[in-house]
């Protein structure tokens, strides 16, 4: 038995979704732990590509039960949408395949209006998926969950009782309309009639697994430089995103978690605004972007994209316990006469290895650089390490030794198969 978080170490979009689906074969059971859809797992199995949100991306795989955890905020139509989707490209999805926590909270209507109604004002660079507005009821008390939602008079009583004050805020304070009440509890209600199959403790499921002896794949969203409390904050997402969440949103001990994989790209990439310290406004930006088709899963928005920074990274690791690392888009620095890494900040004359919790800092910052030598060999094709060219080899090695984790996964190219994996996180 072996359960394993995986997490994210940058701003998000480092691949995890691949990983994830990569590690299932492994797995009995995956459970997503944080979150909501402003995530998105791309993924290319053969010929065909995979976008998901909600649904971890062990649902690609048969006989594997994929667990939606209470930490989760969930917007049923996209699930729905989703659900949809998958079973049209021929995929099961049963009570036997997935699983949704009776206590995560919903996404309503009026959460996706306030969001778009301040992001025009606030700028923080949010989806507008309404997540951050639905983790605020979750704080406040007056959120909607699952269990509400599979139980129609329940769900109109809760509505009823936040409704007038959703209302009020937005038509006095964002200025704009709120939804029809009577039309969003019978949509609602239609919504929590499709889904109630799927509903239930899903503490007690994941549980029942690890006294069995299963093998367990925790899959959390976004990265940790978007964590709510150590994060560039307030450039984040709603919820943390760090490896603890994992027993948070689950409903399990730290105890029963056996190792840590943190998932980082060869380079640094961002969606949304807040301080990037490596981005380069460049034509090795652009070159980068290009390579790596750096536009969002979730909105097609484009990625800001930099160089590798050791020290967002040494700070991932610190906070999320990291056993061992997943080096993901490798091929993309193939044809870079050079590579450049961040090693730490400079401020005046100030060597800073931490990333500071005052924003105001960052426009000064000035990055130190290791530089090291590229490669031009195409990578992806490669399945072993020893086969991999000098310079690239040289560049894993760096890593690992700045960081002191060993990289157990190194992904060559968008494709299951195109990976080399250095070490079985469950032998």
């Amino acid at each position: 038995m072996s359960n394993v978080v995986i997490v994210g170490t940058q701003w998000g979009d480092e691949g995890k979704g691949k990983v994830v689906d990569l590690l299932t074969e492994q797995s009995d059971l995956i459970i997503r732990f944080q979150g909501g859809n402003n995530a998105g797992h791309t993924l290319v199995v053969g010929d065909r590509k995979v976008i998901l949100h909600l649904i971890p991306s062990g649902i690609l795989h048969k006989d594997k039960l994929c667990v939606i955890g209470s930490g989760l905020v969930i917007d049923p139509e996209i699930l729905l949408d989703e659900i949809a989707a998958l079973r049209e490209k021929g995929y099961v999805v049963t009570t036997d395949t997935v699983a949704i926590s009776d206590r995560a909270h919903v996404i309503m209507p009026y959460h996706k209006i306030i969001d778009h109604a301040r992001e025009t004002t606030q700028k923080i660079g949010t989806t507008g998926r309404g997540i951050g507005p639905a983790y605020e009821d979750k704080a406040h008390r007056t959120g909607i969950r699952m269990i509400d939602l599979v139980h129609p008079d329940l769900l109109r009583k809760k509505i009823d009782a936040v409704f007038d004050e959703k209302q009020e805020y937005l038509s006095c304070i964002l200025k704009v309309k709120a939804p029809d009440k009577q039309e969003m509890i019978e949509r609602f209600q239609a919504m929590g009639e499709k889904l109630k199959p799927f509903v239930t403790d899903t503490s007690m499921l994941v549980h029942r697994f690890i006294s069995q002896g299963k093998n367990l794949l925790f899959e959390g969203a976004q990265g940790a430089n978007l964590d709510m409390d150590h994060g560039t904050y307030p450039f984040v997402t709603s919820s943390n995103t760090i490896a603890g969440q994992a027993c948070v949103g689950t409903g399990v001990g730290p105890t029963m978690i056996d190792s840590v994989l943190g998932i980082c790209k060869a380079y640094t990439t961002r969606v949304g605004g807040g301080p990037f310290p490596t981005e380069l406004d460049d034509e090795v930006g652009e070159k980068l972007r290009a390579f790596g088709g750096e536009y969002g899963a979730t909105t097609g928005r484009p990625r800001r994209c930099g160089w590798l920074d050791l020290v967002g990274l040494r700070n991932s690791i610190r906070l999320s316990g990291i056993s061992h690392l997943a080096i993901t888009k490798l091929d993309v620095l193939s044809g870079f006469e050079t590579i450049k890494v961040a090693t730490a900040y400079r401020s005046g004359e100030t060597l800073i290895e931490s990333m500071p919790a005052d924003l105001e800092m960052y426009p000064g910052l000035d990055m130190v650089y290791d530089e090291l030598p590229g490669w031009e060999e195409n990578i992806s094709s490669v399945r072993s390490f020893d086969r991999l060219p000098a310079n690239c080899k040289a560049y894993i090695s760096y890593i690992e030794k700045s960081l002191r984790v060993k990289a157990a996964v190194v992904s060559v190219g968008p494709k299951r198969e195109e990976t080399i994996i250095r070490e079985d996180l469950f032998r």
